[in-house]
């Protein structure tokens, strides 16, 4: 048996114990994601991960969901970010869900895939610029955190890594049969 495929097994088999419990506690309010910092309860777990699947969504290669983007971005702004940077999280992505309760009558989570889409859509043009230096909206700080970590998060994946970039230890293969063109000088 191949130790390093034995090994990945047992964290996977460790990995799932660990959030198995989270995935089967259905009570609302109550933090499903609980790290050293923050607890993230149902609906915002719900949420992140469909802003996430927006953002990342499933095609022919896995979306954001599929490969636990979500738990990524908890985990990075659980371990990188300050105290402060965390509150602006949680207080932004509850002014994001704000925002699309107003526009839609319902959650993000409710919303249908176009109406996901169309909020994103409308979270990435810039807004008019009355004349003074506001700080951005919380919403806007909140979306652009998900945003990045969604994509820091899919470019730093196992998945990533191994099936869409192969990677060449350097200076490279070696090509000896390389066509030449003769130049007319």
């Amino acid at each position: 048996m191949n130790r390093r495929i034995a090994i990945r097994n047992m964290a996977l088999v460790l990995a799932s114990a660990a959030v198995l419990p989270s995935c089967l506690n259905n009570d609302k309010g109550k933090p499903v994601v609980q790290l050293k910092h923050l607890k993230i309860n149902a609906d915002q777990e719900n949420l992140v991960s469909n802003v996430a699947e927006t953002i990342l969504p499933k095609t022919n290669t896995p979306g954001a969901k599929e490969l636990g983007i979500n738990l990524f971005i908890f985990k990075m702004l659980d371990d990188c970010n300050t105290k402060q940077q965390q509150e602006t999280f949680l207080a932004g992505l509850d002014e994001f869900d704000d925002a699309v309760k107003k526009q839609y009558g319902h959650s993000f989570n409710d919303c249908s895939q176009q109406e996901r889409t169309a909020f994103i859509s409308s979270m990435e043009k810039p807004k008019p610029e009355n004349g003074k230096k506001d700080e951005p909206a919380k919403s806007a700080v909140f979306y652009n955190m998900v945003k990045g970590l969604t994509v820091f998060g899919y470019t730093t994946s196992q998945y990533f890594m191994t099936k869409q970039v192969v990677y060449e230890l350097v200076p490279g293969r070696y090509n000896a049969w390389f066509p030449v063109k003769k130049q007319a000088v």
